[in-house]
């Protein structure tokens, strides 16, 4: 049996579960990109703040949107709406049943539902989770695309979207032309400014339709910016299989997760919002610094374990955190080339952050799969490894680069597309057949290196600073390429440790 509204009161193992009253929610946010992260994470939160039932909860529902694929919405619908989320943490294992999600649309399919829904007195949130490629953007400049065959599709069709950005400006103009107040779009992927990037693309592509559109939106839309963290993994048969076991229940939609969870958020709404703070969400005024923490700490370490851990044959990041040289190359990368670059905010202990962030990845149950997170590098590169770069080289005294560059010439030997056993595979990435091609590993190293810093697209057009440390990349790539990741940091490791 599957789970959903009837079948929840068959239910014997005691589970938490909605203490509210689903029938009464409204759609008050609508969610681009539904997908594991955001039921894991900001619909959690949501869910947590529903059952508190304060003054106005049932206006706070959730609408997903799928801007792809429907399996999200076949997964859910035939569940009403509901979903598991599993904690696995050093103490066990916890469940809980979510239900804040009201209905998931499939944006080909629903695209007039949709829209109207943005557009409605009533929602007054727009949030995001659709991975750094969704913004249609280019990452070294962080301006949009306008060659993106989606972004050139949406320009000459405004009112039939395809892409976030779309959808976006499209509800804002019917919301201006109706003369309603606009709507806030909160950012929650894993970008550096979030919000400033997703309000410069709309403005940017509200220009091309009606200029007027594009001041309207920047004197009236708001776009805060967040910080998230939580590390979820793509879902498993096995993981499912484990839990209707247990519960003797199916359950399609679920998603498993560590318990950690964290939450800021740039308190700067224009229309209402969930009163989140009470559920433990951080409400600042300035998030700046906890991206900076988590993009270079977290992000930065889990780009440089997947690439390096990929390369020497791990699959999950738990597994790769077992090496105890790759367990050593993160803790220096933590404490040199990426941490001497962040600035904790007041209060915030800056050690217990990164040891909690050695657990994290070591912790089994999550099996965080090393492919998932070095797909899309040519997006998360220019967010979680250049800034710290630049950092480094333009202080004044030792800059500590060296990892920094191991991490760029693993992600180069990872973009070749072969294994060290000659098999291969794909790279999940936008630039997948440029990138191979450059990487392509008969060529020089350094010609690699040389072929690959001169794409704008990645490393923007200041790219001066990058010639400084092409020598210590082509040196960690060249070897890669001759004798492995393994025994590459075991000789290699005591001179990066000096």
């Amino acid at each position: 049996m599957r789970l959903n509204n009837a079948t929840l009161k068959t239910l014997e193992t005691p589970i938490d579960q909605p203490s509210y009253d689903r029938s009464q929610l409204q759609t008050g946010i609508v969610h681009l990109g539904v997908g594991a992260f955001h039921r894991a994470h900001q619909a959690a939160y949501t869910d947590a703040l529903l059952n508190l039932q304060l003054p106005d909860w049932q206006s706070w529902g959730i609408t997903g949107v799928s801007l792809r694929s429907p399996a999200v919405r076949d997964q859910m619908h035939a569940q009403d709406g509901l979903y598991i989320v599993v904690e696995r943490g050093a103490g066990g294992e916890k469940l809980r049943i979510m239900g804040p999600i009201t209905e998931v649309l499939i944006a080909a399919q629903d695209r007039e539902h949709i829209l109207s829904l943005m557009a409605a007195t009533a929602t007054k949130i727009i949030t995001i989770t659709v991975t750094e490629k969704g913004y249609c953007h280019d990452p070294g400049s962080g301006n949009l695309n306008f060659s993106h065959p989606q972004i050139v599709a949406d320009l000459q069709n405004p009112t039939a979207p395809q892409t976030c950005v779309g959808f976006i400006v499209a509800a804002l103009a019917r919301r201006k032309s109706q003369g309603l107040a606009s709507f806030t779009v909160l950012s929650c992927d894993n970008l550096p400014d979030s919000g400033g990037l997703i309000r410069n693309i709309a403005i940017q592509f509200a220009e091309r339709i009606d200029p007027s559109l594009a001041q309207w939106i920047a004197e009236n839309t708001a776009f805060p910016n967040a910080m998230i963290d939580r590390i979820v993994p793509a879902t498993t048969d096995e993981a499912r299989a484990a839990l209707q076991q247990q519960l003797t229940l199916r359950d399609e939609a679920m998603v498993v997760t560590e318990s950690f969870n964290q939450w800021v958020i740039q308190d700067t709404f224009c229309n209402g919002r969930p009163a989140w703070e009470k559920v433990g969400v951080l409400m600042v005024d300035d998030v700046a610094p906890y991206k900076a923490l988590k993009l270079r700490l977290l992000n930065g370490s889990h780009s440089l374990i997947a690439y390096t851990g990929f390369l020497a044959g791990y699959e999950t990041v738990s597994e790769a955190m077992s090496d105890k040289n790759l367990r050593q190359l993160c803790g220096l990368f933590m404490d040199r080339d990426a941490g001497e670059t962040v600035l904790a905010p007041e209060g915030f202990n800056l050690e217990e952050y990164k040891k909690q962030l050695i657990e994290r990845f070591s912790n089994p149950g999550l099996k965080h799969r090393t492919a998932q997170i070095a797909m899309d590098g040519s997006q998360k590169i220019p967010q979680r490894i250049l800034p710290p770069l630049r950092q480094q080289l333009s202080a004044t005294g030792n800059n500590h680069v060296q990892i920094l560059c191991l991490a760029l010439a693993a992600w180069l030997r990872f973009c070749a597309g072969v294994d060290q056993h000659g098999g291969t595979y794909s790279l999940n990435d936008p630039l997948e057949d440029k990138l191979k091609r450059l990487c392509d590993l008969q060529k020089d190293s350094s010609e690699v290196v040389d072929d690959v810093f001169a794409l704008p697209e990645i490393f923007g057009d200041d790219r001066d600073y990058l010639q400084a440390v092409k020598s210590n990349v082509v040196f960690w790539l060249d070897n890669f390429k001759r004798r492995g990741v393994l025994l590459t940091l075991a000789e290699g490791l005591p001179y990066v440790a000096e």
